[in-house]
């Protein structure tokens, strides 16, 4: 079994499927905390696809990618945390 084969019979349905399932909990999330959270992971899952086909195609350049998602992602996160924060100051 090569790499690839690996990547595609086994990784990808793994990740396929831990995605659906955190888009069912973004989805039905009883509060704001727990669908950033999801989201987050949504972003997370994405970022290892992404990689997954950098190595599959052997193009290096969706890794750069890969990067700039996950910064945004950081960024989005510690805004988030900010927002509670101010929020809990304020009531």
């Amino acid at each position: 079994m090569t790499t690839n084969d690996y990547l595609y019979i086994i990784i990808l349905p793994i990740l396929a499927l831990s995605a659906f399932l955190v888009f069912i909990r973004f989805i039905a999330g009883p509060n704001i905390t727990d669908r950033v959270i999801a989201l987050d992971l949504l972003i997370t899952i994405g970022l290892a696809i992404t990689s997954v086909y950098a190595i599959v195609s052997d193009q290096s350049s969706f890794l750069d990618i890969a990067m700039v998602f996950a910064l945004i992602a950081f960024l989005g996160t510690v805004a988030f945390s900010y927002y509670i924060e101010k929020r809990k100051k304020n009531e």
